[in-house]
């Protein structure tokens, strides 16, 4: 039987590397790693000469065979990401299942994770929290998705590419409300950025994108603070396309079917929604104020 050790390794800072994790990327029979030019930074760094192939989203099914075949005979192969801990929005997954499904032995070695890192610097009641990751890049998907976190009282962590972060905190404020929040950006490296405050005010500050990986942190749901998958924007938007379906004569029970798939909703939510809409006359288009809203 052979051993899988899944490598946590710096985020950053190469200080951040503990002695364990030197002596098993020291000792594998194969090192797999998302971009072997970086992890070979590591290696290098620490005088560390091993034997190196990469491990991508594009390649992951292929390279099972070949840590099959170095676990089979007994040797030992270690798994790791760019940076951080392997799985937490890497590859990695197939491997791991495809070893344990064949006996071998699947071992952590704990290290540094973004995820923990921002935690602990937000300056938030994170005493529970739910790791969302990337969110999806269909809209649709991605209202989906919020309205599933909205109501939880846990904090929420994300990661969010640099070029994004404006645009998704604008998308957070609008479907969890303007909660408090931490952006923090490139950790533990030279440039290390935390910013606290709202999310509307985070949305303004970074509006025009930022460099280097950034971790979000969000609030949980205050107790009793109702939260759902018709909140703020997502619920304007919701009924704004129920009334132009109704407008058009098309029954409830087909728009509810519509919108549902195309949403990512509980179709009895969206009928029942539907019903009251039916129900209920279209509000009047509100007067432009003064300063034209």
């Amino acid at each position: 039987m052979g051993t899988l050790h899944v490598v946590a390794t710096p985020i950053g800072n190469l200080e951040d590397v503990t002695l364990r994790t030197l002596r098993v990327l020291r000792e594998a029979d194969l090192v797999l790693a998302e971009d072997t030019r970086h992890t070979r930074g590591l290696l290098t760094r620490h005088g560390i000469a091993a034997k190196l192939v990469s491990l991508h989203a594009h390649n992951e099914a292929a390279r099972c065979a070949r840590v099959l075949e170095v676990l089979g005979a007994g040797g030992t192969v270690a798994l790791c990401s760019d940076a951080g801990t392997p799985l937490l929005s890497d590859p990695g997954a197939r491997i791991v299942a495809a070893a344990v499904a064949a006996g071998h032995f699947a071992s952590p070695v704990p290290g540094p994770t973004a995820i923990a890192a921002a935690l602990c610097v937000a300056a938030l009641d994170v005493a529970s929290f739910s790791f969302a990751g990337f969110l999806p890049r269909r809209a649709g998907e991605r209202r989906a998705r919020l309205a599933e976190l909205a109501p939880r009282p846990d904090a929420l962590v994300f990661f969010e590419s640099p070029r994004r972060v404006g645009a998704t905190l604008r998308e957070l404020a609008a479907a969890l409300g303007d909660r408090r929040a931490c952006v923090a950006r490139e950790l533990t490296k030279l440039h290390e950025e935390v910013a606290r405050g709202t999310l509307s005010e985070l949305a303004e500050r970074f509006a025009e994108g930022v460099r280097g990986e950034v971790t979000l942190v969000v609030e949980g749901a205050k107790r009793g603070e109702e939260a759902s998958s018709e909140a703020a924007g997502a619920a304007s938007e919701l009924d704004h396309e129920i009334r132009e379906r109704l407008a058009r004569g098309d029954a409830v029970r087909e728009i509810a079917a519509a919108l549902a798939t195309a949403r990512g909703l509980p179709r009895r939510r969206v009928y029942a929604r539907a019903l009251a809409l039916r129900d209920t006359p279209a509000p009047s288009p509100r007067a432009p104020s003064a300063q034209g809203d």
